[in-house]
């Protein structure tokens, strides 16, 4: 079952990377061979589709079409035009600004915020967007292991390491992985300087737009904010993100009709939402899922601390660069759950200090998802973003991008963990 299990799985990346126009037929169709042969029993279904995120991506989406039927966006890339010299600085700006967001909300709701604001400038410019767009996707990944708040496997470290908010930034002495992160996303900076070098176009916002609406700005806001406080509050319930967006979605679409008393507006909004992202999502859950439950995540978990045995250099090399590697194709999620545990035993078994490991860990999991545009959920909503604005992105058109990022990030926080944590 393993092994039919891990073919699939290939076919389904293969079709994915040479025919990216129906990759959610074949997540689903995988998924669905998965449950009929019991790969995945079905009984487990409801607990392997990550609920929290699509309900996250759906409220968000619902309250992003209102935001930018309202101009906000335009009037952000407005702004950011007057700072800017040219194309490159603006896309420069536009990925360090969806990197801070996402150190403090969900990395899908940072793109699904700032990608409207990034594709309002490349249409004043008249320019293809899928090289922006993809810079902020991979930003808000980078980022989103920066503190407790900002990604699910830096809130399932805390949990599990016992660490608080102010932990991620200063701990037991030393400088936290906020630092590693952020000198990573500094990293950057030179990369998209040569990958946007030849964007030199001079920019300029000549017309000021005008705001028609600061409601679904206000709810944009109070999202973000209601995000932030629910990261602090103990016991909340898992769907507690997602419980939010669709709150505030809901809150968004009430009072839009109450202030303009017409359905158009919701209707719009429904029909705009990206189904095919989240069906996307849906079947790749369930996959991600069957390969957990038979063991391939598993194994490729202890084939990592078997590679690095007792040498701590090694075992930290391995641990970080393999996670990138795997959570290129994987679900970095069921990766970290199952690595957590496994790390905490070689720790005590070696004497190699545990938070090195996390730490590890996390920045090789988090930031592995950009080397592919289904490595990571961010990655996919872009990519789902730019085809519904009629823009096909091939595998190699991501990688020219994630790969470098990838590279300089983990690279950077690689050193910095272990010159302070070793």
């Amino acid at each position: 079952m393993k092994i039919f299990a891990l073919v699939l799985f290939i076919l389904m990346y293969g079709f994915m990377i040479f025919l990216p126009k129906y990759r959610p037929y074949y997540a689903l169709t995988v998924a669905a061979v998965f449950l009929i042969s019991g790969i995945l029993p079905i009984g487990q279904l409801l607990g392997t589709v990550n609920f929290n995120v699509l309900m996250m991506i759906v409220g968000t989406m619902l309250i992003v079409d209102y935001f930018i039927d309202s101009k906000m966006p335009n009037l952000l890339a407005d702004k950011l035009l007057d700072l800017s010299k040219n194309v490159m600085w603006v896309t420069i700006f536009m990925s360090l600004f969806s990197g801070v967001i996402s150190a403090f909300i969900d990395n899908v709701a940072t793109v699904l915020m700032t990608a409207p604001v990034g594709l309002a400038i490349c249409r004043k410019l008249n320019i293809n967007p899928v090289g922006m767009i993809l810079a902020i996707a991979v930003s808000s990944n980078l980022q989103g292991a920066a503190t407790l708040v900002g990604d699910t496997t830096s809130i399932m470290l805390g949990d599990y390491a016992q660490m608080n908010f102010l932990d991620f930034f200063w701990m037991q002495g030393k400088p936290g992985i906020f630092f590693a992160v952020e000198l990573g996303a500094l990293a950057t900076v030179p990369i998209m300087m040569f990958l946007f070098r030849k964007n030199k176009q001079p920019v300029k916002a000549d017309v000021r737009t005008k705001v028609s609406d600061y409601m679904p700005t206000v709810m944009l806001l109070l999202m973000v904010v209601a995000l932030i406080v629910a990261s602090f509050i103990p016991g909340t319930p898992e769907l507690i993100n997602g419980i939010i967006c669709m709150a505030v979605a809901l809150l968004t679409v009430i009072f839009d009709l109450m202030m303009h008393k017409k359905i158009k507006a919701p209707l719009r909004a429904l029909k705009n939402l990206d189904i095919e992202t989240v069906l996307l999502l849906l079947g790749l859950f369930v996959v991600i899922g069957g390969i957990t439950e038979v063991g391939i995540v598993g194994d490729l978990a202890a084939g990592i601390t078997a590679v690095g045995g007792s040498n701590a250099f090694l075992l930290y090399t391995v641990i970080v660069w393999g996670s990138v590697l795997i959570s290129a194709f994987v679900d970095n999620i069921p990766y970290v759950a199952t690595m957590l545990p496994v790390l905490t035993v070689v720790s005590q078994s070696s004497g190699i200090p545990a938070l090195l490991l996390y730490f590890g860990l996390l920045t090789g999991a988090t930031l592995g998802g950009n080397l592919t545009p289904i490595g990571a959920s961010a990655n996919i909503t872009a990519v789902g973003m730019l085809k519904k604005e009629g823009y096909t992105v091939r595998f190699r058109d991501f990688m020219r991008i994630g790969v470098p990022f990838t590279l300089a990030a983990v690279m950077t926080g690689y050193l910095f963990i272990w010159i302070f944590w070793s």
